[in-house]
């Protein structure tokens, strides 16, 4: 009777040990793949982010359209210990917190012309501010890799 107890245990042991091997098995897939995914995400936002510092560099859009874009995107980066982008690109950073609550799209076409009119002149003159700093900032964002 004994015997046939230790067999029973032994075999339950062993299916648990099993069960637990697949699983095991299994946890390092997912997160092989959830790793993959990561970095494709990081390396597919970090070719946009240097598009966009191109198309900045080039004059193809205004500097605080390209600032909003670039700010968001690296916030999007899903890395740990992200750096402090904010230190790392200054005018980027200032730029987007002074046009950050700017209206937009139908807000935008909702407000009356002369409102329009004043933020428009303060968003130029807040790029031509930073302008320089942008482009510094540019520069760097151009080749950005993590």
């Amino acid at each position: 009777m004994n015997l046939l107890l230790l067999f029973v245990a032994l075999f339950i042991i062993a299916s648990l040990g099993f069960y637990a091997g697949s699983l095991l098995c299994r946890l390092k897939a997912q997160q092989q793949v959830r790793n993959q995914k990561t970095q494709q995400r990081i390396a597919k936002i970090s070719q946009s982010i240097q598009t966009i510092a191109k198309a900045l560099e080039q004059q193809q859009c205004n500097l605080s359209e390209g600032c909003i874009r670039l700010f968001h995107l690296l916030k999007a980066l899903p890395i740990k210990d992200k750096p402090d982008f904010s230190q790392q690109f200054t005018g980027l950073y200032s730029l987007y917190e002074h046009v950050k609550d700017l209206p937009t799209h139908e807000a935008r076409k909702a407000q009356n012309k002369r409102d329009t009119k004043l933020q428009d002149i303060r968003r130029e003159e807040l790029e031509a501010e930073f302008a320089s700093q942008i482009l510094n900032d540019v520069a760097v964002l151009k080749t950005f890799t993590i």
